[in-house]
């Protein structure tokens, strides 16, 4: 039987509130109330929630911010419940109340931003300790230098220096929660967005030998080489070319699951990839990274992080993407291993069929003072494992570092 305007606004409701909500409304209806249930329901949650254009997530943030304008905290709560149920990420909320503060005013958004903080508690999501104390607080700033690169520093000044440089097509803040373990463990951490991705330059002229030469410029503009270089993917291939090119900036290397040269078909993937990205976007290849770095696994149990994974992946820029994917195809380092001198920590994911565990045996028999490591998940253990990744990353800092 096909459903009217009631039945169908009803459901709408409940996908967008929760059955709980919904059935209080309803169910605490009089004959006073009734009629003026029964008309937003057909009015609001048919007509104007079902209606063609805009997505879900899209209208949810428009009902926060529209009721958080007007001061109508109890709908304003309501909808921050319902959100955070409905997988919404912490990113979206805090970027939405951010905008709010610029045309509602400051304490207003200073109200959401408690109440929400509130309903992330209340849904068992606590949001971890970040206090803005002098070793903990991030100082983010762009290069003078072209191309203007967006770095991020925590830590002590004279602590032993640690620089973190992440995977294709995602940014810094993949590295959060490590930088903010290392600096709380008195180590200088910087972090910063590759070229052509988060907030640094894009450049028509992205090699693998300028994203090196980015890493040197930025370890020599900070002066407190020589660094351990941690680098994850493409951070790995950076973190190999740079001790090749430039081995007196570094001190130590984590290689996670990286490798020195891609084979033939996995070259070519980088190149097709690459292409479908410059014409059709991110949107057109996200899903198929998401299988390529996180495990099965870690999607179902993880919906909220694969679900931040997967908005920073399409806020990358495309033509950045693409050029570094170019660089991967290309990208060489397998003769030059050898001239590698340093201490290197090499980490593998178990289930990673992006770069599985056998490639990392070439770093492992070209590099003279290596150690193998292979942790549970795919390619990005720092999400998959992450107390076995710092666990490991501690050890080989205090072994090959000396304490901070």
């Amino acid at each position: 039987m096909r459903l009217d305007d009631f039945e169908r606004g009803l459901k709408q409701r409940r996908h967008v509130l929760g059955d709980a909500w919904v059935d209080r409304a309803t169910s605490e209806a009089t004959a006073f109330t009734a009629q003026w249930q029964d008309f937003i329901t057909r009015t609001a949650w048919h007509a104007a929630w079902c209606e063609e254009g805009l997505a879900t997530e899209t209208r949810r943030l428009l009902a926060m911010t529209a009721t958080l304008a007007l001061g109508r905290w109890e709908e304003f709560e309501m909808h921050v419940h319902a959100a955070w149920r409905a997988g919404i990420s912490e990113t979206d909320l805090q970027d939405m109340l951010r905008l709010a503060s610029v045309y509602c005013g400051v304490p207003a958004a200073n109200t959401g931003f408690r109440i929400a903080a509130k309903a992330l508690a209340m849904e068992r999501r606590p949001s971890p300790p970040s206090p803005l104390t002098p070793m903990l607080r991030e100082r983010s700033f762009h290069t003078f230098s072209a191309p203007q690169i967006r770095v991020v520093l925590q830590g002590p000044e004279h602590g032993i220096p640690v620089v973190l440089c992440h995977a294709l097509g995602l940014d810094h803040t993949l590295w959060s929660g490590v930088a903010a373990h290392l600096a709380d463990r008195g180590y200088a951490v910087m972090r910063y967005d590759l070229r052509g991705h988060g907030e640094s330059d894009l450049t028509a002229d992205i090699t693998m030998e300028a994203l090196v030469d980015d890493a040197a410029r930025l370890i020599g503009e900070w002066g407190k080489g020589p660094v351990v270089f941690v680098g994850l993917s493409l951070g790995g291939l950076i973190a190999q070319g740079l001790a090749i090119r430039h081995p007196g900036l570094v001190r130590g290397l984590v290689l996670s699951n990286t490798v020195a040269t891609y084979p033939s078909a996995s070259a070519a993937a980088f190149l097709a990839r690459a292409e479908q990205v410059r014409q059709r976007g991110m949107a057109s290849v996200v899903d198929e990274i998401l299988q390529r770095y996180v495990s099965a696994a870690f999607q179902r149990d993880e919906p909220e992080a694969t679900a931040r994974l997967r908005s920073q992946l399409l806020r990358c820029d495309a033509h950045g993407y693409a050029a570094c994917c170019a660089a991967l195809a290309q990208v060489n380092w397998s003769q030059q291993l050898h001239r590698i001198q340093v201490p290197a920590w090499v980490v593998s994911g178990a289930e990673d069929v992006a770069a599985p565990p056998g490639l990392q045996e070439v770093l492992v028999n070209a590099i003279a003072h290596s150690q193998h490591t292979v942790l549970e998940g795919g390619h990005l253990p720092v999400l998959e494992a992450p107390q076995a990744f710092v666990n490991g990353l501690d050890d080989f800092l205090a072994r090959e570092g000396g304490p901070p």
